[in-house]
């Protein structure tokens, strides 16, 4: 596997996982830019390399008065006002290939949400410009199917790519984790990141909302580790029951810290050769 670069990052390698967090939505500067701050000192005290997350517009919420950010021209002075504070580099979604021109200038990833994930001008446009794309797989897609989402982006001749799992559809409103998905994923040679909070969402399960069981998220984290996935994503709030958006699948931020050092441990004992973690001299 080829290390994905990022801002001062070297992604994918042999090596610690990596960090993809931060609210769902942009709720505002002030909000933003304190969490960012926090999630940079949590990765320097415990040496991971961390990328924030925040959309500027959520375009595709339960129902039409749902909250969707601040938008596209103010979401991405913000952004960048959070790179600025926090020394992190930015990750968002784009929705349409028009706001893809725009955004290059500010993000360091360009995230396409995993609803389009087989829209490929969008996929495409973000490939050509030459920045980290992730591609979120399809909640409708198995992960074979990522195979020909990748060929699009790779087309445009940007190795700089990570795959993302959210979870599969599994009848109405709720969504399981095969782990198996992992191990196709990482064949095709890109970096393979774990979502982990949105895989305990239950799409639109509170009626006008998204519900969700954020109690599984660190056991599902910890699973995730024990497979030796290349990098880890939640959303996070220092009050998730008061989050503008994706509240109820949402980690609380002060129990980040504990749960990256269940997984750097877990993945401390899967790096170890065979015989040392059975013990033997």
């Amino acid at each position: 596997m080829n290390p994905i670069r990022v801002g001062k990052y070297k992604l994918g390698a042999k090596g610690r996982p990596f960090f993809i967090a931060g609210p769902c939505v942009i709720e505002s500067e002030r909000h933003c830019l304190k969490t960012a701050e926090r999630l940079a000192e949590y990765g320097e005290k415990l040496q991971v390399d961390i990328i924030f997350k925040a959309s500027y517009d959520k375009a595709n919420r339960t129902s039409l008065g749902a909250y969707r950010g601040p938008g596209l021209d103010e979401g991405l002075r913000i952004l960048e006002k959070a790179r600025l504070a926090s020394g992190l580099p930015i990750l968002s979604d784009v929705h349409e290939t028009w706001q893809v021109w725009a955004a290059m200038d500010v993000l360091d990833v360009i995230q396409i949400p995993a609803f389009l994930c087989r829209q490929t001008d969008l996929v495409q446009a973000a490939a050509e410009t030459g920045l980290c794309v992730n591609l979120k797989k399809g909640q409708f897609l198995s992960p074979q199917e990522m195979g020909k989402v990748l060929e699009k982006a790779l087309a445009a001749e940007n190795p700089n790519v990570m795959l993302t799992e959210r979870g599969t559809s599994f009848g109405y409103n709720t969504l399981v984790v095969d782990f198996r998905s992992f191990a196709t994923l990482r064949s095709f040679g890109h970096p393979v990141i774990f979502d982990v909070t949105h895989s305990v969402q239950s799409p639109g399960g509170l009626g006008v909302q998204s519900g969700g069981t954020p109690e599984f998220i660190p056991d599902l984290a910890r699973a995730g580790a024990a497979v030796g996935v290349d990098g880890f994503f939640f959303e996070v709030h220092e009050n998730p029951a008061k989050a503008l958006s994706d509240g109820a699948n949402t980690l609380n931020l002060k129990k980040f810290p504990a749960l990256v050092e269940d997984i750097l441990n877990i993945r401390a004992v899967l790096d170890k050769p065979p015989r040392a973690r059975a013990g033997k001299k």
